[in-house]
């Protein structure tokens, strides 16, 4: 070993920086048998049952998922029986291949090392109705984006719980004994909403994007997240309507209502009351398709549309008795769009007050959304042949909504968050999220 000086050197001011003093190991004082009692950790093997159970869960058959992927012809072997001695476990992948596995799966990489599948994500009970059976592809995209909004809820509300803040909301719940009534049911929705937003009011906003943004202020002011999340990220990933309108956590702390974004604008107000009635009934689970199967959609369904539209606010439509159904839908989108209402909801009030027949609303529910489709493929045309787009920022605020924004920044400010799990709150890099909260919040 050196020995010590037995005095001490003062190094000159410009001298170089004293090289690095060097492990025992790399002088040879430690042994090649006193290394072997420390024996170096190895990474366990990837299961290969996960990697089938990953693949179909994410709706993709083997073709699909050579090609998303990336994994190619070699040495005479053809991608596909690759990928098949891969979930055989002949052969381990490579952690690129892997690393691209948990990409496309949407899975967490630690996920392939497992003994077993994961039980499948509680995503509370299914209330879409069966025209969305005719979209089972779309579940495993529905199913990764339950999966994502539910582990930011739970770190909303878990840093509550850090800052003594999990006060219980009365309203959540208030609805799940008994057998309560659509009038009922209506006047407490009218009580979480307030009297700063009644119907009138809502009526009278200049545009049915300003409609729902007024009942979403006053549901994030009574401490519900309210979210605007179609897909995953990607234009690729859009869930139809069809397969998911609405989503709600009945979560008495902080409560989450996902609005799917890619439905229409004055659908929108309809979805957010009608998951507003699911927290009523302290009921978490997924809403969809067009026609109320369930008793629990209809209910909502009939509540939302009460508090929307009641009953003596039909007589404003002129029907006649001889009226062809053309003639009829002209009236009912006229009303609709000067109240911000959905056109079909509007025709379901009509037939639930027995002004039209179901024919006539099976008519006109086809026709409303037809138009809306030819709208919609119509403005996706133009963005496509403009220049520019809107703000990356200012869209990924508007979705996700000044309660969540206001609260991460008021978190992270406290500590109680740091950049990278606010962050995974929001649902950004953590790059983005000192520019995605610059204005995120009014003052």
């Amino acid at each position: 070993r050196p020995v010590a000086a037995p005095f001490a050197f003062t190094a000159p001011r410009h001298a170089p920086a004293p090289a690095r003093r060097r492990s025992p190991i790399h002088h040879g004082w430690i042994g090649r048998a006193a290394l072997e009692c420390y024996p170096t950790p190895t990474m366990p093997a990837v299961n290969p049952d996960i990697l089938k159970w990953a693949r179909k869960s994410a709706g993709l058959t083997r073709r699909d998922a050579v090609a998303k992927v990336g994994i190619r012809n070699a040495r005479g072997v053809a991608a596909i029986d690759r990928l098949a001695a891969l979930e055989r476990g002949d052969q381990e992948p490579t952690r690129p291949t892997l690393l691209k596995m948990a990409k496309q799966y949407r899975r967490p990489l630690l996920t392939f090392y497992l003994s077993e599948p994961p039980r499948r994500g509680d995503r509370g009970a299914d209330f879409r109705t069966l025209p969305a059976a005719g979209f089972p592809t779309w579940d495993p995209v529905v199913d990764a984006l339950v999966r994502n909004v539910r582990s930011r809820q739970e770190m909303v509300r878990a840093t509550m719980e850090a800052e003594d803040e999990a006060e219980p909301l009365p309203f959540v719940g208030a609805l799940a004994t008994g057998a309560p009534s659509r009038r009922r049911a209506a006047k407490m929705l009218s009580e979480v909403l307030g009297e700063a937003c009644d119907t009138a009011k809502f009526h009278a906003q200049s545009s049915a994007e300003d409609a729902f943004a007024l009942l979403r202020e006053r549901l994030e002011g009574a401490g519900v997240f309210v979210l605007l999340k179609g897909d995953l990220g990607s234009h690729h990933t859009a869930v139809p309507v069809e397969a998911f309108r609405g989503f709600a956590i009945a979560d008495d702390v902080a409560p989450f209502v996902v609005v799917n974004d890619h439905d229409s604008k004055p659908a929108w107000s309809f979805t957010l009351l009608h998951e507003l009635v699911h927290l009523l009934l302290g009921q978490t689970g997924i809403s969809g398709g067009e026609r109320a199967g369930t008793e629990t959609e209809k209910f909502s369904n009939d509540v939302a549309a009460e508090w929307l539209l009641p009953m003596p606010m039909l007589d404003g439509i002129q029907l006649g008795r001889d009226q062809h159904v053309s003639e009829r839908q002209q009236l009912i989108a006229d009303f609709a769009r000067t109240r911000n209402l959905s056109r079909t909801m509007v025709a379901y009030r009509l037939l639930l007050a027995d002004r039209i027949p179901r024919s006539d609303f099976e008519q006109l529910r086809s026709a409303f959304v037809r138009h809306w489709r030819d709208h919609r493929d119509r403005q996706r045309a133009r963005a496509r042949e403009s220049d520019g787009g809107p703000n990356y920022y200012v869209v990924r605020r508007h979705r996700l909504g000044d309660g969540l924004l206001g609260f991460t920044r008021r978190m992270m400010r406290a500590g109680a968050l740091s950049a990278t799990r606010g962050a995974r709150v929001l649902g950004v890099k953590p790059a983005q999220i000192g520019k995605l909260l610059g204005a995120s919040v009014r003052s």
